[in-house]
């Protein structure tokens, strides 16, 4: 490929977008569908920004088959998408919904005949609200559940799907959702969040060995969790420390469970009240040997020692000198510290980046197009640290942007743009962005040239 600079991929190497049904499907109470912990969130005032809420989303229930299409077009070769648990198991147990699973059976199908393989993630936040309404994911229960679906999932797919993920981000589910509230279900007690994540990890295991029983024997089952690397705000020893504490709350309080079957020392230290949920064998189950690691990474976080945070005594520091986006700090050398930091530290036998991406206030201009120029330059930074771990032996199959198409984000409601495809709400065109078309050429040419000028 053209010029010295060039930086080719593997072969093999998985491009592809990332999604989640909430998002993007719409349809929230169609052909079956039970409502999920998100519905009622969302239908609640005040709790998302403009009062939004997916109802309708980017509405990919009904245009799947486009956006298939449009992917195709693009040159995708992976797509991650999750499935919605109310379209499959409406009260989240009990009688199986056949119209939701042919949904996602189509869409497999559809993915497949066009060459894209398909990345089914089992959980992305959605929980069922006939589960909550019994105590959610503080319930131990739901971890039995949570299992009972996906060999229902595994069952139906397992012929052809040969990438499987339990969980998006269980962190998030645990601390946005029941220790911060900012997330469905909104509830916010310390000890219900800490029952939720050890109940999250618990039920990744007991899915991996669901799973592993009705799926290809050639599959590949993993887990993806958002990891963010932490670096103390001075070579002080209060900072050092203070970043230490935080590390172990928000990245090994996940890696150590699922890689070592053990909860890090410095978590147990600060929140005891963890181990009151570990039973005899759980540890056992939680860490059942993965074909991968999934890895989200958006941003870093800078620790300050702080003796007024009663919990960690650490506050975020935000180095004025960065770039930012509308949600974080942009920091491109984090992702190579994060890799080699995982890679090193727990050997995942493969690792997949399974999101990347940033929110830019982008729109059409005069002509139909979306240059977001910014976008392209975020992407290509994180991409060239990308090359610089698999260069150094990182075993990296595959990479992610989040997302495909501008969606629901969260809390923000519309507010947040990641697509690489425009949508002109209350339209629901979809108009690749420059930055689209500049991720289908470096898919094209397996790499990209670092120093070539950003559209």
């Amino acid at each position: 490929m053209a010029g010295s600079n060039f930086l080719q991929f593997p072969a093999d190497f998985l491009w592809g977008v990332a999604t989640s049904a909430y998002q993007i499907e719409g349809a929230w109470n169609e052909d079956g569908k039970g409502p999920s912990i998100w519905d009622t969130f969302s239908h609640q005032p005040g709790r998302i920004a403009n009062n939004e809420n997916g109802d309708v989303a980017a509405d990919h229930y009904h245009r799947w088959a486009e956006d298939v299409q449009l992917m195709a077009e693009m040159g995708l070769k992976a797509y991650r998408f999750s499935i919605a648990w109310t379209r499959v198991i409406p009260d989240g147990k009990g009688p199986v919904n056949q119209t939701g699973l042919d949904f996602y059976d189509r869409l497999v199908d559809a993915l497949l005949r066009r060459g894209i393989q398909p990345i089914p993630t089992l959980f992305h936040y959605d929980l069922p609200q006939a589960l909550q309404d019994q105590g959610g994911w503080p319930n131990r229960a739901t971890a039995d559940r949570f299992a009972e679906y996906a060999e229902v999932v595994g069952r139906r797919l397992g012929d052809r799907v040969t990438w499987w993920i339990t969980h998006n981000e269980p962190q998030v589910s645990a601390m946005a959702g029941y220790l911060r509230g900012d997330h469905a279900p909104g509830i916010k007690d310390m000890r219900a969040a800490q029952a939720a994540a050890h109940h999250l990890l618990l039920s990744h295991g007991k899915a991996v060995e669901a799973l592993l029983t009705v799926v290809r024997l050639d599959a590949h089952v993993g887990i993806t969790l958002n990891l963010t690397p932490v670096y103390p705000a001075s070579d002080s020893e209060e900072d050092r420390n203070a970043a230490s504490r935080m590390d172990a709350a928000i990245n090994g309080a996940f890696l150590e469970p699922v890689f070592r079957g053990r909860y890090p020392s410095l978590l147990l230290e600060n929140a005891p009240a963890l181990a009151d949920y570990i039973r005899p064998g759980d540890m056992e189950i939680i860490s059942a040997p993965i074909d991968f690691l999934g890895v989200n990474y958006y941003t870093r976080y800078v620790a300050k020692h702080d003796p007024s945070e009663p919990l960690l005594r650490c506050t975020q520091v935000f180095p004025p000198d960065s770039e930012y986006s509308s949600m974080w700090e942009i920091y491109p050398p984090g992702l190579y510290d994060l890799l080699r930091r995982v890679w090193e530290e727990y050997l995942p036998k493969t690792i997949f980046i399974t999101e990347n991406g940033v929110p830019v206030p982008d729109g059409q201009d005069f002509d139909g197009k979306v240059r977001d120029s910014r976008r392209i330059r975020y992407l290509r930074d994180h991409l060239i640290q990308v090359h610089r771990a698999i260069k150094d032996s990182i075993p990296i199959v595959g990479y992610l942007v989040w997302s495909l198409m501008d969606n629901f984000e969260w809390a923000y409601g519309y507010g947040m743009r990641f697509g690489l495809v425009y949508i002109p709400y209350p339209r629901l065109d979809r108009v690749i962005k420059e930055s689209g078309h500049w991720y289908s050429r470096v898919i094209r040419q397996n790499g990209f040239n670092p120093i070539e000028p950003i559209p």
